[in-house]
């Protein structure tokens, strides 16, 4: 599929990925229709989206249907297909709303506020599509990347649903003040400043953290007088393919890890005694990366699940005791080349080698040696 321009949304569309972006548009016409105002000031309008968006969603998105569309395509191929579709559709989206974007509007924004709770202004219908939809659309291409690179997500499990979500829009413990302006090229951001602030943005002060956050970043293709069809489709582009940038580089790195753990699995032959030694290792420093996390979580849910292994003692260590793992190491007969190999790569899994993780395996290495 060509992509489109900048400017030629009008023109140059393919007349089905335009009318699909419609359809999906008329399907959140109807749902922000069942909207309040309350949902929209407390946010409840997007907890409501998510199970919306997601729901049917998750049992089409599979990795078998990805493997099937893309029959002989690596993961990073798919991916990269998937983001330059969003973005197309993200585009399509903001040629087709942002000539009803007007000063009325962001007024209309600013004065949800003083809303009933049970009555939405009028004006406020079309800023809504148009950010459950980016945020749908978003949300969703952060979940087909989890998929492609086989990261299991279950979309009724809370945690991996914020996972879900803090990846999708880039969000950070501590950070969603600043995150606000994360996504607006350095070009715009300056003339944004001027303009980020007042009645307009009145709404977003009483929204949770993520709608505050998802409302704010839309409130820039309305906020700014004069500025019109190519800053919305810019900024629709920009915020989507940035997500899809995001979720890749997230999820990927995951799949890496998984990769690896599945790895160290097949090729040790001290199953058990690399447990142990890759433990000693991740704690080396005092310090436990979400790298580190994950691996051992993928390393001993492998172990159960191909060799029925599951060590409970390791199971109910607090601290882990280095002389205990050594004379696990030392009354270990034959060759422990394998469990050297895998402490050296449990070891960079969050980056490169510190002084702590070296001495670790400088002492592993030598008493394997001296066997």
């Amino acid at each position: 599929m060509t992509e489109v321009l900048p400017g030629s949304v009008n023109a140059g569309d393919d007349d089905a990925d335009r009318e699909a972006v419609e359809q999906e548009r008329a399907k959140l016409r109807e749902f922000v229709k069942g909207l309040s105002a309350d949902d929209i000031k407390s946010g409840g309008w997007f907890t409501k989206l998510c199970a919306q968006a997601l729901r049917s969603y998750t049992e089409k998105a599979t990795w078998e249907y990805f493997q099937q569309k893309y029959k002989g395509v690596p993961p990073d191929g798919i991916v990269g297909q998937q983001i330059k579709l969003a973005a197309k559709n993200a585009m399509i989206e903001g040629g087709i709303t942002s000539s009803l974007y007007t000063g009325t509007i962001a007024a209309t924004v600013g004065s949800l506020g003083g809303a009933s709770p049970a009555a939405v202004p009028a004006g406020i219908l079309t800023f809504m599509v148009d950010l459950t939809y980016i945020t749908q659309l978003q949300m969703r291409l952060a979940y087909d990347i989890a998929v492609i690179y086989r990261i299991p997500l279950d979309v009724d499990d809370p945690e991996d649903m914020m996972k879900l979500v803090r990846v999708a829009f880039g969000i950070k413990a501590g950070e969603v003040a600043r995150s606000s302006m994360k996504f607006v090229p350095g070009l715009v951001r300056q003339v944004l400043k001027k303009y980020y602030s007042g009645p307009v943005l009145a709404a977003a002060k009483s929204l949770p953290i993520v709608g505050k956050h998802l409302l704010q970043r839309n409130i820039i293709k309305i906020g700014i007088p004069g500025v019109g069809i190519p800053l919305t489709i810019f900024v629709n582009r920009y915020t989507t393919v940035a997500a899809g940038r995001h979720a890749k580089s997230v999820f990927r790195d995951e799949a890496e890890v998984i990769e690896l753990a599945d790895t160290l699995i097949r090729r040790t032959r001290h199953l058990r005694l690399m447990l142990w030694v890759a433990w000693l290792v991740i704690n080396a420093d005092g310090k436990i990366a979400d790298a580190e996390r994950l691996l051992f979580q993928r390393l001993t849910r492998l172990a159960r699940e191909r060799h029925q292994v599951d060590d409970e003692q390791l199971a109910n260590v607090v601290n882990i005791d280095p002389d205990e793992v050594w004379h696990r190491v030392d009354a270990e007969p034959g060759d422990l080349s394998d469990v050297v190999y895998a402490a050296e790569r449990v070891a960079t899994v969050d980056g490169d080698l510190n002084t702590h993780e070296k001495a670790v395996i400088a002492e592993l290495r030598d008493r394997c040696e001296r066997r």
